[in-house]
C-alpha cells in the first residue's frame, strides 16, 4: 500500500483494533440543517469527546468542524452530492475533487452511488475515476453504495447489499459502507464477498439506542470494521455518552450490556 494511504487510513481507523467510528455530518446538502447539525464546531467536539475516529463532511463545513485544540478527528471529504428536493433525487454528482480534498487537509475522500438508479452508469464512472485519483496521490477513498431504484424492491436483501460492497470494492475504493442487512449471517456474507473493509450505515433515525448498539455489535460479529452512522449518533440526547459506550463496544469488544454498565441513560 502506498505509504501515505496507510497513514492516512490510521487517522480513520484504530490502529489496534483495525476498526473505525465514523460519523457522517453531510446531511445539510441533502436533506438541510437538520437537529444535530446546526453548530457543527459544538457537534465536533461533542463527538470527539466521546472518542469518535473520523467525521465525513462536504468541502465547506471542513472550516467549521476545525476546532484548533483537544484531540485528533479524522476529516473525510464527500465528493458528491445530490438533494432530497431534486426531481431525481438519487442521483449523485461529483462537486468537487481529490485535490481540492488534499488542500482542505483531508484524510481520506468519499464518494455515494446508487446501483439502479437510471444514472447509475454516471455514478460508476464518477467512483472509478475518483478511485484512480485517490489512487495517485495515496488518498483512502470510502465508497456509499446503496440500491435504490425503480428494479429495487428492498434494499436490505442480503445478496443486493453484497453485490453493492462487491461493487465498491471492484471499482477500487478501499473502505465500503453499505446497509446492514438485518442479521449476522447475512453481514458476514457481505463482508466475506467484499475482499475490503466494510461499515454499516445507519439509516433513518431508530427509536431505540440499545438496538442500533445491538446492530453494531453483530456487523462486529460478521466481521465488520465498524460503522459510518449519523443520525443515530449526533441525534442521540447525549451523544458524547453514547459515542464512549460505542468505543467500548467497537475498540473493547464488550457486548452491549457490557458496554452500558454506567450508562443506562444513553439506552
Amino acid at each position: 500500500m502506498h505509504i501515505g494511504k496507510a497513514i492516512r487510513l490510521e487517522r480513520i481507523f484504530n490502529r489496534n483494533t483495525g476498526r473505525t467510528i465514523i460519523v457522517p455530518m453531510d446531511h445539510g446538502v441533502t436533506v438541510g440543517p437538520i437537529a444535530g447539525l446546526e453548530k457543527m464546531r459544538d457537534t465536533v467536539t461533542d463527538l470527539v469527546a466521546g472518542g469518535a475516529n473520523a467525521g465525513l463532511v462536504h468541502k465547506g463545513q471542513v472550516k467549521l468542524g476545525h476546532r484548533m485544540q483537544g484531540r485528533d478527528f479524522g476529516c473525510i471529504v464527500h465528493l458528491s452530492a445530490g438533494t432530497c428536493l431534486s426531481p431525481f433525487p438519487n442521483v449523485k454528482r461529483l462537486v468537487t475533487t481529490v485535490e481540492e480534498a488534499i488542500r482542505l487537509g483531508a484524510d481520506g475522500v468519499s464518494v455515494h452511488v446508487n446501483l439502479g438508479d437510471e444514472t447509475e452508469g454516471q455514478m460508476l464512472s464518477d467512483l472509478g475515476a475518483v478511485a484512480a485519483s485517490a489512487a495517485e496521490w495515496g488518498m483512502p477513498l470510502l465508497a456509499m453504495v446503496y440500491a435504490r431504484g425503480p428494479k429495487v424492491s428492498d434494499e436490505y436483501d442480503p445478496e443486493i447489499v453484497a453485490h453493492c460492497a462487491r461493487v465498491g470494492a471492484e471499482l477500487g475504493a478501499d473502505v465500503v459502507k453499505v446497509n446492514y442487512p438485518g442479521s449476522r449471517e447475512a453481514f458476514a456474507h457481505v463482508v466475506e464477498c467484499a475482499c475490503v473493509p466494510v461499515v454499516i450505515a445507519g439509516g433513518a433515525k431508530m427509536d431505540s439506542p440499545r438496538d442500533f448498539l445491538n446492530m453494531v455489535r453483530l456487523s462486529l460479529d460478521a466481521g465488520g470494521a465498524g460503522l459510518s452512522v449519523g443520525r443515530n449518533v449526533f441525534q442521540h440526547k447525549s451523544c458524547t455518552r453514547l459515542v464512549e459506550v460505542l468505543n467500548r463496544v467497537v475498540h473493547e469488544n464488550m457486548s452491549v450490556d457490557e458496554a452500558l454498565e454506567g450508562y443506562k441513560d444513553v439506552a
